[in-house]
Order: C-alpha cells, then structure tokens, then sequence
C-alpha cells in the first residue's frame, strides 16, 4: 500500500513542518503517524521525528516501518519544493524538539 493514498495532512515550510498518516488502512483504525520537523532558531531546523497515537508503537515493527518511510516521504518533499538549504541538508544527528517540552 502506497503511503502517499492515506496521508490527511502536509505543511512544509522554511521552519520545519510536517506530514500525518492516517492508519485505518494499514489496519489500525482511528489511529494516526506523523513525520515533523521543529525549528530550533537561527535558521537551523531539527531532526525529522515520529509521533503516533498507538500507545508504545516503537515496539510495533509494523509502525516503525510506516515511520521511516513516512520521514523518508518527509525528506522527499522538502527537497521537491526546494526548501532545503546547504545549511539544513543534513538533519541528521541534530535535536528534536518536543511540543510540550
């Protein structure tokens, strides 16, 4: 199944964003899968993380597979709509930060 069919929402932007997934196709129903990526200032975006509203959903190798090709998705579309720069093409390794935190 083509992640692309189920996704509900994209918003892509200098300053991070975000992709989610709706899972009711993937057999968890009512439950959703973000990709985001957090501004972490002085033009420098963070890494890109997962979140999902399945409870301890790491555990799931189902799911941590939808996330990885979700942040894959993620990364694609950053580069089609050219809002990476030679300072942010790498993310890797760099913080997260979390909503809430």
């Amino acid at each position: 199944m083509n992640i692309q069919d189920s996704i509900t929402r994209e918003e892509f932007s200098h300053r991070g964003g975000g992709v989610e997934l709706d899972l009711t196709d993937f057999g968890y129903q009512d439950e959703y899968l973000s990709a985001y990526q957090n501004y972490l200032g002085g033009g420098m975006r963070g890494a890109v993380a997962n979140s999902c509203t399945v409870e301890d959903w790491e555990i799931d190798e189902r799911l941590v597979r939808l996330a990885s090709e979700l942040c894959e998705y993620y990364d694609e579309r950053l580069y089609e709509l050219e809002l990476v720069d030679e300072y942010n093409e790498e993310t890797t390794g760099r913080l997260v930060s979390y909503p809430g935190l």
